[in-house]
């Protein structure tokens, strides 16, 4: 695939992406108060998870068009002197909020089934404090377009026992009541972690595999598209 054309449907289909995440979540928020009092809550903490998924995901998208359009992804431009890697920095705020979505996901779980917090859930949560840790050490190298493929390695572990978790959790307690909104959800984290989890483990060494993070980026956007019509709509 030639690299002009490549780079192209990246910014056509990440911008598209990010206009109709940011315009489902203001249309949450403005539906909100029409929401079923009894559904109100759980609507709300959807409403949290989303635009925390449009917040950070808007630097790391903007991040890398400002970056192809200054010249290409390592492009460091200076903020008061000081040069910014803006292609690691937006990855690190994607990181940051994807990490709390998950964790706001089972706070949403455990107040639809009303569900108690065990032990399981107790190492999710745990699970997403140890990447956040993680995440703070200089060895990930923000400032770089590529962090270094074994702190990459790190930090999604437990982010894949966060994502897992919450998918399991999603489809038991969703086929247990016949929720298709969870059961459809945990569906997508599973097809989400599919696209995701071969572009940490081989992308340094065949790059076109990054590509699979733009049906990733689809799923979090159809995740939204549904939840809106579930609950907002």
């Amino acid at each position: 695939m030639p690299e002009a054309f490549r780079m192209w449907f990246e910014i056509a289909f990440t911008l598209t992406y990010l206009v109709v995440l940011w315009y489902l979540v203001i249309t949450m928020k403005r539906r909100l108060p029409q929401v079923d009092e009894n559904a109100r809550p759980v609507a709300q903490l959807h409403l949290w998870a989303f635009s925390l998924l449009a917040l950070g995901d808007s630097p790391h998208i903007l991040g890398r068009i400002a970056a192809y359009a200054l010249g290409g992804l390592d492009a460091t431009p200076k903020i008061f002197g000081t040069p910014l890697g803006i292609v690691g920095l937006g990855a690190l705020a994607t990181s940051i909020t994807l990490t709390v979505f998950y964790a706001l996901m089972l706070v949403i779980w455990h107040n639809r089934f009303e569900k108690p917090y065990g032990w399981f859930e107790a190492l999710l949560f745990v699970a997403a404090i140890v990447r956040l840790v993680i995440m703070i050490f200089p060895g990930n190298q923000w400032q770089s377009p590529v962090s270094p493929h074994n702190w990459a390695i790190y930090r999604n572990i437990p982010f894949l026992i966060q994502g897992l978790g919450i998918a399991f959790l999603f489809w038991r307690d969703g086929r247990a009541a016949s929720d298709k909104l969870y059961i459809s959800l945990a569906a997508l984290f599973l097809f989400s972690f599919a696209f995701y989890t071969p572009v940490v483990l081989f992308a340094h060494q065949i790059p076109i595999i990054g590509m699979l993070m733009l049906p990733k980026t689809f799923v979090y956007g159809l995740m939204a598209y549904i939840v809106y019509r579930k609950l907002f709509a």
